[in-house]
């Protein structure tokens, strides 16, 4: 049997951009994406604690060390400019393998999105 656990998880951030015209996805600080263990291209759930919205999109890098999040595209409706949000990846695994796997979670400094070493 296959499921689908949490992979990665970047523990509210605050949304420094949002751009409607870009063709869609979640520009993230490279810093952030690395932390978490997540890639370029790979589908995430972004969860904004400010109004509740939820929406699926993919990651994009931005600049390693700016601390943006920028919702582009559609996303930009579902949240605005200083909104914290939630950013979370999931994999699909074998269900013996999931009970011992690990995700990688990380708790950035919520004003700056800076990672805390």
């Amino acid at each position: 049997m296959v499921i689908e656990v949490l992979k990665s998880k970047i523990h509210r951030v605050t949304v420094t951009e949002a751009n409607v015209d870009y063709v869609g996805s979640i520009t993230i600080d490279k810093e952030l994406m690395d932390a978490a263990n997540i890639i370029v291209g790979e589908k995430v759930q972004v969860v904004n604690v400010t109004n509740g919205e939820r929406l699926e999109t993919y990651a994009i890098a931005g600049e390693a060390g700016s601390g943006v999040v920028c919702l582009n595209g559609a996303a930009a409706h579902k949240a605005s400019v200083g909104d914290v949000v939630i950013i979370i990846s999931y994999a699909a695994m074998e269900f013996e393998e999931a009970k011992s796997f690990k995700p990688w979670v990380i708790f950035p400094e919520t004003a700056t999105n800076r990672v805390v070493k």
